[in-house]
């Protein structure tokens, strides 16, 4: 999990001031009614919003930022001004984790619900096939970049950039991520094997507070505080 917006680097240590700040408020939940779990999630303490987390058995999901020119700032001065017809991103995620009940029914959430401010939506399920990378603008579904087996489309990746775009030049942790989990190959795929990949530069980078590797159908969930040695990239 990346924080995704500059503010404060320290040039003694080579670090974002916000991103150090985060990391000690990084807490793991788990969400439980009747003393059953609901679901769990990796947040910031004091953040009432979810940011990834999964249902057991059920589905994991990740929220992740867009930037578009129709922004965040454009739906909350709409939300100030009296129109509160969308959701909070950070709120849609959280009910999405508590009230839907399988992998379809989330997705369908996700690429309905206005929303505040454009997003990705990062979400897998318990079946062969099911995983995809929503692509929102406040008001509608771009894209819904799904698995597909028949085509050979074994795992999507999502960094911030939308897919049909080339991501800018300084920043391009999609072509990274890809050739590692090229070389990975899906049958070696495991959470030790996804952990070396996210831990690869420029994915790991300075603005990196956590990693969450989740395991659906195992139930296992396991968040790391994250440090990127120099040389390492600033974003």
């Amino acid at each position: 999990m990346d924080f995704g917006i500059f503010l404060g680097w320290n040039m003694n240590n080579n670090t974002w001031t916000i991103t150090e700040e985060l990391k000690p408020l990084t807490v793991n939940l788990d969400f439980q009614r009747n003393n059953k779990t609901v679901f769990k999630a990796a947040s910031f303490a004091g953040y009432v919003g979810m940011l990834t987390g999964f249902k057991p058995g059920l589905f994991s999901l990740t929220l992740n930022e867009r930037f578009s020119t129709n922004g965040g700032f454009m739906g909350v001065l709409e939300w100030i001004l009296g129109k509160k017809d969308a959701m909070w991103i950070g709120f849609l995620t959280r009910a999405v984790l508590e009230n839907s009940t399988s992998y379809e029914e989330a997705k369908n959430t996700l690429i309905k619900t206005k929303i505040l401010a454009p997003a990705y939506f990062i979400l897998g399920g318990n079946k062969s096939g099911e995983g995809c990378v929503i692509t929102r603008e406040r008001k509608k579904s771009l894209d819904v970049y799904e698995l597909d087996l028949k085509q050979d489309r074994w795992y999507v990746v999502e960094t911030n950039y939308d897919r049909w775009k080339h991501p800018l030049f300084l920043d391009d942790r999609r072509s990274a991520a890809k050739t590692c989990l090229n070389q990975t190959t899906q049958e070696n795929i495991s959470l030790p094997t996804i952990y070396d990949i996210l831990s690869t530069k420029p994915v790991l980078n300075k603005l990196t507070v956590f990693t969450t590797l989740i395991d659906v159908t195992k139930g296992q969930f396991e968040t790391y505080l994250r440090d990127c040695p120099d040389p390492c990239i600033g974003w």
